[in-house]
């Protein structure tokens, strides 16, 4: 019913996140840095005609993802690939069991985990988070929060 994206960009994936939420009549939190970017993203849901299920915030979500008060059911990452870790601890507490924390492109251009190796490490560590991969385009880690800890 709730859900955070960090990394708006044009609003590709939040279209498709807030129709889904749409069905629920649940709301997303979408955040991106880049005013151009939000704007377009914006105009966007607008034409597709859910601007009501989606809080479209111009923000340094280095700040603002730490500030929000959840809970969320889902989150998707796919925004500044060195923060997913920092995201992530962020987020965690504040998902819902039973949540998924999603980040996108995860691997890199010769199917390792490039620049988010850290990310995916950390991930894999935790006891309280089942993670899968979807290797598909750029890889996709989805893990779903099992317990608090």
């Amino acid at each position: 019913k709730k859900a955070l994206e960090i990394g708006t960009s044009t609003g590709h994936s939040g279209i498709w996140i807030a129709w889904a939420l749409s069905k629920t009549g649940g709301k997303l939190i979408t955040i991106d840095i880049d005013e151009d970017r939000h704007k377009q993203a914006v105009a966007n849901f607008r034409e597709c005609g859910l601007s009501e299920f989606i809080d479209a915030r111009l923000a340094d979500a280095h700040d603002l993802v730490k500030q929000l008060k959840g809970p969320f059911d889902f989150v998707f990452s796919d925004a500044d690939k060195e923060w997913y870790k920092q995201y992530f601890i962020d987020v965690a507490p504040k998902l819902e069991i039973g949540g998924c924390f999603t980040a996108h492109n995860v691997y890199g251009r010769r199917r390792g985990y490039g620049g988010i190796g850290e990310y995916v490490e950390y991930i894999l560590s935790l006891k309280n988070f089942e993670t899968t991969f979807n290797t598909d385009g750029g890889g996709v880690a989805i893990s779903y929060k099992r317990a608090e800890k």
